[in-house]
């Protein structure tokens, strides 16, 4: 028998996974390309990791029913977790090393475009 619990967990990851599909289409309509999706190391995770040119954007994906609400989404425990995902990344891909690298972040809002916010927050420690 199925949990209520197992259910919404399922639920909450389809609408994530939807959502970082969206972010990617948002962001390749804008020129950049794709590296990797939903990269687990360092005991962080990264949603999508792209590049445009000599960037390369960890890019974390909030969809949440506003804007506003997904823009909240992101705190301090959560962006340290990021850069610990970041800094294990980039040490496992050393092309990386003379590249510029920045945070992003897509918020996507029901109803609504993606937002990407470019250098959306520091990455700790690089």
């Amino acid at each position: 028998m199925r949990t209520p619990d197992a259910a919404r967990r399922r639920t909450t990851d389809r609408r994530g996974r939807r959502a970082e599909w969206l972010a990617l289409g948002a962001l390749m309509l804008k020129g950049y390309r794709p590296l990797a999706l939903r990269v687990a190391v360092g005991g962080g995770e990264i949603d999508l990791i792209v590049r445009r040119g000599g960037t390369i954007a960890f890019v974390e994906v909030k969809a949440r029913a506003s804007l506003a609400d997904a823009q909240e989404a992101i705190g301090a425990v959560k962006r340290r977790r990021f850069s610990r995902a970041v800094r294990s990344w980039v040490a496992k891909h050393p092309f990386a090393a003379g590249l510029t690298l920045r945070a992003d972040a897509v918020f996507i809002g029901r109803g609504r475009w993606p937002m990407h916010l470019p250098d959306a927050f520091p990455i700790e420690g690089l």
